[in-house]
């Protein structure tokens, strides 16, 4: 029997009531930011069922970072649901969870190779699956596209990532980037704050639709000069001072209004 919508509510303060005693105040804000990231990712079909993963470190707290619970669909998602866990893949605090073991293969990898990637997203979408089987990789064929001009990295695929000593050549291949593209799996995106490792896997989604879309027909493409792409690219770099984040509190209203059950 499904619960109604005050049943929810009334489980999801339980849970918080539990979780947000052990919590930081900045912790507790990750949290929240975390949470509605995977209910964005809900919002724009980019799930995989309760697949993929989205991680964010845990502030004052090295090697330790938040993920989903395994089994817990993306609309799912709340602060209190979240899980630490640290580089090693083992949880850290005592809670009723388990953790997909790929998200430590993976995000555990990247995280303690990586001391700037606050956050890092991973997706399995048709466009992007599509995109990273084309031998050619994602394409400058659109503004979208345009955003990730020699900006891209690309890690060959290796089976299910469940193998530890897949790490090192995953963490090789990614380097500095904060885009890669795993060949025959899917996409995944690094930032500094949660909202960054959102927008740069939003439109680099739209870059591979769109990709896909006009591949798909038999009519000539038009080919921008390479030095427009990398100026493109170099204006993408640098249009945080413009937007002040605007674009992610915008989205972060949407919530609200829709189901703010992310905050709790």
């Amino acid at each position: 029997m499904s619960m109604t919508n005050s049943q929810l509510m009334q489980a999801l303060e339980r849970s918080r009531c539990e979780t947000r005693p052990r919590c930081s105040d900045a912790e507790w804000d990750v949290r929240v930011e975390l949470a509605a990231c995977y209910r964005l990712i809900a919002h724009f079909r980019m799930t995989d069922w309760i697949y993929n993963h989205i991680s964010a470190s845990v502030p004052g707290e090295p090697g330790h970072y938040l993920v989903n619970a395994f089994g817990l669909m993306y609309e799912e998602i709340c602060a209190s649901n979240l899980v630490k866990v640290n580089t090693e893949g083992q949880l850290v605090d005592d809670v009723p969870y388990d953790v997909n073991p790929a998200a430590f293969v993976i995000h555990g990898a990247i995280h303690r190779a990586r001391p700037d990637a606050f956050c890092v997203l991973h997706t399995h979408t048709a466009a992007g699956v599509a995109v990273s089987i084309q031998a050619e990789g994602l394409l400058s064929l659109s503004q979208h596209a345009m955003r990730f001009h020699n900006r891209v990295a690309y890690h060959a695929f290796e089976g299910i990532a469940l193998n530890p000593d897949e790490q090192k050549r995953l963490v090789q291949d990614v380097g500095p980037k904060n885009v890669l593209i795993l060949r025959n799996h899917g996409l995944l995106t690094i930032g500094t704050r949660i909202s960054n490792a959102f927008k740069e896997m939003f439109f680099l989604e739209r870059a591979c639709q769109i990709q896909v879309a006009a591949l798909a027909g038999d009519h000539p493409l038009t080919w921008p000069d390479p030095q427009v792409c990398e100026h493109t690219a170099a204006q993408f770099d640098q249009d945080s001072n413009f937007l002040q984040n605007r674009d992610w509190n915008a989205l972060l209203r949407l919530l609200d209004r829709t189901d703010p059950t992310y905050k709790a």
